[in-house]
C-alpha cells in the first residue's frame, strides 16, 4: 500500500491518524513539525501528505509553499485545521494541496480523501525536468526573456546551438499552461491530422533537423503550411546553419529557410555554469521521486565541482553524470570525490607523447643546440617556411630569430606572408 506521512504538533491527532491508516493497510510516517516533515520528505518520498496548518515552528501554508518553490511538491498534500476558513482552503488550493479537511475529522470523509489523493497521485504523468524557475546565470535569463519575446511572435521558430543541448526544454518554455507540447520526429510518420490535432494551440517541436531524411521532410513542410490555422507553432533544433542544412545534409532550401523564419542561439551549458547545480539537483531528485535509485543527495562540494567542469558534452553529459552518481555512490550524501570520479571516469585518455631519441649524456651546450636545431626546424616545417608564423609562435624578434637560424646552420629564405 501507500506511505504517508502525517504532520501535526498534536500528538493525539498523530496517534489516531496512524491507527486508522495502519488499519487499511498503509505505512504511515509521522512529524511533529515542520522541520522534521522536511527531513522525512527528503529521505523518506512520501505517496501522500496530511499537513496540519498550525504548528509551532512553520505553519503548513508556509511548508507548502516552500515544497512547491523548491520542485518538491511531488506529492498530493491534503491541508488539515481545527481553525480553518474558507480564505485559508481556498490558497492552500491555490498553492498546490489537493484538498482540505476539518478537524475533528469524520472517519469516512478522511478515508475517501485519502483514496482519492492516491488516484490522483497514480494518474499523475511522470515529472519533468523544466527551466522555468532556473535563471542564476546572465545567460540563461537572457535566453528566457528572448524565448518569452519570441512566443508573443508569429511565425516558426529555429533554436540553434551546440549537440547535446536538450533544446526541448527551452522549447517547453514556449508553450503556455496547460498548452499541449508534442516532441519527436517520430510524429511526422503518423497522420498529420492526428499530429495538428494534438498540438494544436501549443508547439510541434522537432529536434535536431539533422537527421531529417527526405520523407520527414515532406511531412514537415505538409505540417508547416496548415500549423497557423491550427493554431501550432513550430520549433525546430538545429546544430548547423541552414546553408549548411541545404549543402552538407541535402536538407530542402525553402524549407530550411521556412522553418528559420526566426532564430534563436541556446547558450552552451559552460555558459550558465551557475544554474548547474540546480540543474543537477533536479535531474537527481526525479530519479529518486521515481525511486529508480537509492535516496540521494549533494553535498555543496560535489556541487560545486560540477559547477566548474567544461561540459563539452552540455545537458546529456551532465545528465550521464547525475545518473551514474545516483546509482553508483556509495553513500547517500554524494562527495566531491565521487564526482571526481565520475568525470574522470569520462575523460578522453590522453594520447601518450612520443618521445624523440635525444642523447643527453653530452655538454650541455651541445645538447642545447641539439634541441634549439630540432625545435626550429619542426616550427620552419608545420609553418611550411613561414618567418612571420615561426616568429609568433617562437616569441622571437624577426631579426634575432634570423641571427638564431644562422647560428644553428638552418638556412631560410626572407619570404613574406600576408
Amino acid at each position: 500500500m501507500a506511505q504517508i506521512l502525517v504532520v501535526d504538533d498534536e500528538v493525539g491527532i498523530r496517534e489516531l491518524l496512524s491507527e486508522i491508516l495502519s488499519d487499511e493497510g498503509h505505512h504511515v510516517l509521522l512529524a511533529d513539525s515542520a522541520a522534521q516533515a522536511r527531513s522525512l520528505r527528503e529521505r523518506q518520498r512520501p505517496d501522500l501528505v496530511l499537513l496540519d496548518i498550525w504548528m509551532p515552528d512553520t505553519d503548513g501554508i508556509t511548508l507548502l509553499k516552500e515544497w512547491s518553490a523548491s520542485g518538491r511538491l511531488s506529492m498530493p498534500v491534503i491541508m488539515m485545521s481545527g481553525h480553518g476558513t474558507i480564505e485559508t482552503a481556498v490558497e492552500a488550493t491555490r498553492i498546490g494541496a489537493l484538498d482540505f479537511l476539518e478537524k475533528p475529522i469524520a472517519l469516512q470523509r478522511l478515508l475517501t480523501t485519502v483514496r482519492r489523493g492516491l488516484r490522483h497521485a497514480e494518474a499523475a504523468p511522470p515529472r519533468e525536468l523544466s527551466l522555468a524557475a532556473l535563471g542564476r546565470s546572465p545567460a540563461l535569463v537572457e535566453a528566457k526573456k528572448r524565448l518569452a519575446q519570441l512566443a508573443q511572435s508569429p511565425g516558426s521558430l529555429m533554436l540553434r546551438g551546440e549537440p547535446d543541448l536538450h533544446a526541448e526544454l527551452f522549447a517547453r518554455l514556449l508553450a503556455g499552461p496547460g498548452a499541449p507540447f508534442v516532441n519527436g520526429e517520430s510524429v511526422l510518420t503518423d497522420a498529420p491530422s492526428d499530429v495538428l490535432a494534438r498540438a494544436a494551440g501549443g508547439v510541434l517541436f522537432i529536434d535536431d533537423l539533422t537527421r531529417l531524411g527526405h520523407a520527414a521532410q515532406r511531412s514537415l513542410e505538409f505540417l508547416l503550411g496548415r500549423a497557423p490555422r491550427h493554431k501550432v507553432r513550430v520549433v525546430s533544433f538545429s546544430p548547423v546553419d541552414t546553408k549548411t542544412l541545404v549543402e552538407r545534409y541535402e536538407f530542402d532550401a525553402d524549407l530550411a529557410r521556412r522553418l528559420g523564419e526566426l532564430m534563436l542561439r541556446l547558450p552552451a551549458l559552460r555558459e550558465i555554469a551557475e544554474d548547474v547545480p540546480d540543474l543537477a539537483q533536479g535531474m537527481l531528485f526525479l530519479l529518486v521521486e521515481s525511486r529508480s535509485c537509492p535516496s540521494r543527495r549533494f553535498s555543496t562540494g560535489a556541487l560545486n565541482a560540477l559547477r566548474h567542469y567544461d561540459w563539452p558534452g552540455n545537458m546529456v553529459e551532465l545528465e550521464a553524470v547525475v545518473r551514474d552518481l545516483a546509482f553508483s555512490s556509495l553513500e547517500e550524501e554524494i562527495q566531491v570525490e565521487d564526482v571526481d570520479r565520475a568525470l574522470s571516469a569520462r575523460a578522453t585518455p590522453s594520447a601518450t607523447p612520443v618521445v624523440p631519441d635525444f642523447d643527453l649524456d653530452r655538454p650541455y651546450r651541445e645538447a642545447r643546440e641539439d634541441f634549439e636545431r630540432r625545435y626550429f626546424e619542426r616550427l620552419l616545417a608545420s609553418e611550411g617556411g613561414s618567418m612571420s608564423r615561426v616568429a609568433e609562435r617562437s616569441g622571437l624578434e624577426r631579426t634575432h630569430l634570423y641571427r638564431k637560424l644562422k647560428a644553428l646552420g638552418l638556412q631560410v629564405g626572407r619570404r613574406e606572408e600576408a
